[in-house]
Parts: structure tokens; sequence; C-alpha cells
């Protein structure tokens, strides 16, 4: 059988399961692909569907999915944020930087390994259990094809069930020669023998992050898809990797989390339900270059505030980067409390990480020294972890785009700033007094 008739059988039969559950005939579906795949690799699933009897509504990537299953939620709020969603399936792992401007995602980096998969915790578990086979019996049960099968297979429930408890049993009878096998092992030794495993897990996504030219300080949200994704190992690493304010979102570290075997499911249908009722020529022209690949600022636009005697005021980004043109942002800016006039420099800024290290400490003679260190107290603990340097995000100003007054401003009143960027990268800042009249309004030409 040729990979497009398998591929035919198959979503026949998730047809047939997805029309026995709703009692509706499905007839249409959006379908999610991975961010590599080709053009020749979607028309070939959409020539499969159809000869499955199925209308391909629209082929959106698996990220994208993911990231609508969450942000399609009631309670979700829309904001911008840097995502990073991290596929690990059973036989290849997909790490995807996303920035989510005004619910517009941009892709800003992909990483695709085959190295590093749900296959390969499997298979430490096998090499453990098969180990621990032959210290008792002289037979090796991955010599053979049926042994092997059944090693896989418990090796593959006991992963599962050390993702739910502390402790797996492993129990398979005739393993090899006839001889049944029964063993146990805790987390602990699991995440112990995998640990080459998880750390290339660590290095996929941080590798990624670096692909996009970013810090993992600058990342808001990371979403765990996929089956293995289950494994609380990988999010542990992730939560030991990132700062405190990213916020995980796996079943170990977040209870409100989505299943990840079902998130890419799920954004598919939530946009399926989007547009079931558009015609055919409103979803091309929705998928069409001219709409999908648009302009991108580089840098982020912000505003600097001066009121009173302040020489130079605190930056603060209203339009981030990676935004996609056309998009419009408004701020407020609080004046001082006695009231007076605001000056507002419109100013491009860029985020990069701050390294401070930690301050030598004098030396005191060597004969104290060796007191103080002699019985290798504590003390030196605590002072390594004292001189562990900081890393953190600041804004580094550009120059001024332009400089905005409002005078006389009310007691305890504030300005309102409102950058709006046109498709040709053009800029129209307005910034008036809330509850006043009037307003200061100026143009920046589009930048060549």
């Amino acid at each position: 059988m040729t990979v497009s008739e398998i591929t035919t059988r198959l979503i026949k039969r998730l047809v047939a399961s997805a029309t026995d559950f709703t009692g509706k005939q499905v007839d249409s579906a959006v379908i999610t692909v991975p961010t590599n795949f080709t053009e020749a690799q979607k028309q070939a699933l959409t020539a499969a569907a159809k000869d499955a009897g199925l209308e391909v509504l629209q082929l959106i990537n698996e990220p994208i999915a993911a990231i609508l299953a969450y942000d399609g939620r009631p309670d979700a709020k829309v904001s911008d944020k840097i995502i990073v969603v991290a596929d690990f399936g059973g036989t290849r792992s997909d790490v995807t930087v996303v920035a989510s401007r005004g619910g517009m995602y941009t892709i800003l980096a992909t990483s695709h390994d085959y190295e590093f998969a749900g296959c390969h915790l499997d298979q430490v578990l096998m090499d453990h259990f098969a180990k621990e086979f032959i210290k008792w019996n002289t037979t090796d049960p991955r010599a053979e094809a049926r042994s092997l099968a059944k090693l896989k297979l418990e090796s593959e429930a006991a992963k599962k069930a050390l993702s739910i408890g502390t402790n797996s049993s492993f129990s398979v009878e005739s393993l090899a020669e006839g001889i049944d096998f029964s063993s146990t092992i805790n987390r602990l030794r699991y995440e112990t023998i995998g640990r080459k495993v998880f750390e290339g897990f660590n290095r996929l996504i941080t590798s990624t992050i670096e692909k996009a030219d970013l810090d993992v300080l600058d990342i808001d949200q990371v979403i765990m898809c996929g089956g293995t994704s289950h494994t609380p190992r990988i999010a542990a690493n992730f939560r030991n990797i990132f700062p405190a304010t990213t916020e995980i979102l796996a079943p170990s570290t977040t209870p409100t989390a989505i299943n990840p075997s079902e998130l890419a499911s799920r954004g598919a249908a939530l946009q399926a339900s989007l547009i079931q009722e558009y015609d055919a020529a409103d979803i091309e022209q929705s998928t069409h270059a001219a709409v999908t690949t648009v302009k991108h600022l580089a840098h982020a636009l912000g505003v600097l505030a001066i009121s009173g005697d302040a020489a130079r005021g605190v930056f603060t980004p209203v339009v981030p980067a990676e935004t996609a043109a056309p998009a419009r942002r408004t701020i407020h800016i609080a004046a001082p409390k006695a009231g007076g006039d605001v000056l507002i420099k419109v100013v491009e800024g860029g985020s990069h990480i701050k390294v401070t290290q930690p301050e030598a400490k004098p030396k005191s003679n060597g004969a104290k020294v060796a007191d103080a260190h002699e019985d290798g107290s504590e003390d030196d603990e605590s002072s390594e972890e004292e001189e562990e340097e900081t890393r953190e995000k600041v804004w580094k100003v550009g120059g001024v785009l332009a400089e905005i007054a409002v005078k006389g401003v009310k007691a305890g009143g504030s300005v309102e700033v409102t950058i709006n960027v046109a498709a040709d990268l053009s800029t129209t800042i307005t910034a008036r007094e809330v509850g006043g009249k009037g307003g200061v309004r100026g143009n920046l030409e589009a930048p060549q």
C-alpha cells in the first residue's frame, strides 16, 4: 500500500468515529500539519482526504492550533506575548517560537528533532528491563522480534504509569524462551536513567529560542503539547530553565492545563467552528500570501513621559516588536499629582539581557582562610550561592522619533497616547488629556 492509501484509510476511520460520536455526518474539517510541511505534502494530504470523502476547509500549523486551544477558552484574555510551543510526540519533537500580537500569530523560529522523543524514553526503559532480565537469565529479550515487541509494549505502559504515579510495575508473561518476568521501577530511577533524553529536550527548546534571537527571559508562556508532554520531569526542567514570570502550561504544573494530546485537535475544531459559514473564496483569500505575509515592526515603539523636573522618563513599550502592520495601541500615562505639563517622547526600544557579575570579595590572610575552611563548613556553599550572577531583561532606548507636549493637565489626571501603525509602517501618533478636549496629532513617514 502507498502512503496516500494508508492516509485515506485513516481519515475514513476518523470520519466514521466523528460521525458516530456527533450523530451527524461529517463531510468537512480543518486539519493541522507540521510547520515544515511542503506544498507538495499539503496537496497530497488534501487529495487523500478528498478520496476519503472529506473536504479540507483549511490546513493550519500545529503550534498555532495549540495556541488557539488556549486563547479560545471563555476565560482567556488575548494579550501581546511571546509563546514557545513544545510539541513532544512519540517519534519526533517540534519546538516553535510564536509572537502573539493582538490575536495575530507570527512564527519566529522552528526546530524539528528525531533524536529526542517519546520512543527514546521507551527505549531507555526497554534497555533497563532487558538488563534486569539478563541478570537472572542469559537470554537477551531484545534479540528476538516477539520478545522485543512484548518488551516495548510493557515499557510504554510503564512510562505512562510513571507520568501519573511515583511507581510502576513491569510484568510480562513468557518474555523470552518461555520465562516470565516481573519487576518494578520508581520515578526517580526512571528520571535518572533517562537523563540524557530529558537534557536533549532542554537543549532543543533553548536552541530554538536562541534561533529566534531571543532569551528565556523574553518568553511569557510555554505551551506543552503531544503525548510525551505528560511526563512531569520535562515540565519540571522547563520550570528551572525559565524565570518565575513565565507560565508553563503542562498537566504537572498547571491544574487548568488542557490535555496535551488533545491540544492540536481542539484548536482545529475551534478554527472549523469559526470558518464553517465562510465561502470557499473567503477562506482562500484569508490564507493568501498578501494577508499572511505582512510587514512587521523590527523594534518596539514606546514612549518616555517626562513631567516636572525629571530629566528623563521611563520607557514604556506601547507596540511590541514583531507586531504585524496595521496595528493600533493605546496607553494611559499618569500626570503629576499636582498637574502640569507632560512631554511625551516617542522612541524605538529593544530589549537586552543585563548580566550583573558578583563583586569580588577581599581576601583575608592565609592563616585565617585555612582556619575558616579547614573543616569544609557550610559557609562555603552559602558563599557560592551568593556569588551567582544575576540576569534581567532591560530596555535599550534608541533615538527620539517624535515629541508631543500636552499642557495644563489637571491634578490627578492622565494622558492618553495612541500609536497607529499603517500597513506601509507609516505611523500616526495622537496624545490628549483623558476627559479633555482637543489633543495633539502628528505623523511619521514609513522607514525607507
